[in-house]
């Protein structure tokens, strides 16, 4: 266990964040749009590639896991080595390549197998990324700390993420007529650019400061297997703590990613803005906010701890959700569709709080499943929650376009391939649908996610009792489970 992380080192350390959220920020919010305005696909399939490639890459996190969990294996390495592939196949993905195709079949599967790419090198980077903290310190405040300011850099992520590719319109104009479809992949490219410099950067903090476990003496590495993958994940599953962490997971990351992905719609057709300019306020806003979320979260978590912190915020969330569905996404203050800075204000609150204490509520497994099994499992025990949490992302991105389907919206046959052209819906009845996507849908599903998360029972408290039976396990001492007794 090595504590020698420096402020510096911490600094670029959390850069690495960028490489992560960039390309997670643009996909979640942009890429259900991209795939039905601008390749033509019908919302329903849209949704259906997403969940595919998403869900084929929830497979591979439990393998991979389990691989850079082994003794011998470089955490950073790893990370470095899937940088630039990562970053090639994110562009291709925002290429117009098939949208000059009349079958939405081929369409559907060329952008399926695409993207299915892009999760297989995200994951080879994000696992050993966040894994890593945990090899790094068993402090609990200093988890959070660590995490706090990778989020903190993360809301800067958000906005790029975000605003970049608002700029689709303008970058289409630039480019002309025969090339304005790509406009997407030219800001791909420009935040692949970014995401290359800056996951190296954080590769390079790393050194001096990480070592990867070695084999102890006497003891056999086991190959990766599909059996020994889940004979780890099995062991996690079995800790109590483990079913409310993933449940609640899943619930948060589908609320959210619903109302990420109706982000445009919500903007242009019940706030009723211009995408130019309602884009950037809400992005703006919802940036703002986590920056201005994430260091209060930090506090209440160090002053009480990290449940209690996103049982509190998320309430919160939760409420006004509801309120902003009673009051309407197209309410005006004047002249001003004030909507467009609130709501996504309060989405800024629950990504703020997710992502401050999200990593590190799943650290603590770590030690846990130490003392029930004698073994470290920091990577998997990351991509656990990783799976889970593409898995509600990509249902709550299927149930966003299969809702829109439901509520009648379909732009296949009318605009597709020009992405200068954000026709605003007139129907109602869809308006109405879109809104729902926006509001009481995830707040009901938010809802479900705070109860799970009150039943997890993992706190301060019961962690740091944890912690002293461990250190006296480790030393061969006598041991109790005095005071975590509920852990287990």
């Amino acid at each position: 266990m090595n504590r020698t992380l420096t402020k510096r080192k911490k600094l670029g350390y959390a850069f690495g964040i960028f490489t992560e959220s960039l390309y997670y920020n643009m996909f979640y919010t942009y890429y259900l749009t991209f795939l039905n305005e601008i390749v033509g696909i019908q919302p329903r399939w849209s949704a259906v590639i997403i969940f595919i490639s998403i869900a084929w890459d929830a497979v591979t996190d439990p393998i991979i896991g389990n691989y850079t969990d082994k003794p011998g294996v470089d955490k950073r390495k790893v990370m470095r080595g899937s940088i630039l592939p990562l970053a090639i196949t994110f562009i291709v993905a925002w290429t117009s390549i098939g949208a000059g195709f009349t079958s939405q079949t081929a369409k559907i599967l060329l952008y399926t197998v695409i993207s299915m790419g892009i999760w297989i090198f995200y994951t080879l980077y994000s696992i050993p990324y966040y894994a890593v903290i945990a090899e790094l310190t068993e402090d609990y405040d200093e988890r959070t700390s660590i995490r706090s300011l990778s989020s903190l850099l993360n809301a800067v992520c958000v906005g790029l993420g975000n605003i970049l590719p608002a700029l689709v319109p303008t970058v289409a104009v630039l480019l002309g007529k025969k090339f304005e479809s790509n406009a997407y992949a030219v800001i791909a490219a420009a935040i692949s650019i970014l995401s290359i410099v800056l996951g190296y950067v954080c590769c390079r903090s790393l050194k001096g400061v990480y070592t990867p476990k070695q084999p102890k003496a006497g003891e056999t590495v086991e190959k990766v297997s599909i059996a020994s993958t889940f004979a780890a994940f099995r062991d996690i599953l079995k800790l109590k703590p483990t079913k409310w962490f993933l449940l609640f997971v899943f619930l948060f990351l589908a609320m959210s990613s619903m109302i990420q992905s109706n982000l445009t719609y919500m903007v242009i057709d019940c706030i009723g803005m211009e995408y130019d300019t309602g884009i950037v306020f809400a992005i703006l806003s919802l940036v703002i906010t986590m920056g201005i979320t994430v260091p209060i979260v930090e506090k209440v978590a160090q002053k009480k701890d990290r449940r209690f912190a996103c049982l509190l915020f998320l309430s919160a969330v939760f409420v006004l959700e509801i309120l902003i569905k009673i009051i309407g996404l197209d309410v005006r203050i004047g002249s001003f569709q004030i909507m467009c800075i609130v709501s996504p204000a309060v989405l800024g609150i629950a990504i703020g709080t997710f992502w401050t204490l999200f990593y590190a509520m799943g650290y603590d497994l770590v030690e846990l499943n130490e003392f029930k099994t004698g073994q470290r499992r920091e990577s998997t025990i990351t991509a656990l929650p990783q799976l889970t949490q593409k898995f509600g992302s990509a249902f709550g991105i299927l149930m966003a376009g299969q809702l829109l389907s439901a509520y009648g919206y379909d732009s296949s046959k009318d605009i597709a391939g020009n992405e200068s052209l954000f026709a605003k819906v007139t129907d109602p009845h869809i308006i109405n649908g879109m809104e729902n996507i926006s509001t009481i849908i995830p707040a009901v599903v938010l809802g479900v996610a705070i109860l799970c998360l009150a039943l997890y029972p993992m706190t301060r408290k019961r962690f740091n009792a944890l912690m002293v039976q461990l250190e006296k396990k480790r030393k061969g001492e006598a041991y109790t489970t005095e005071g975590f007794e509920k852990l287990l």
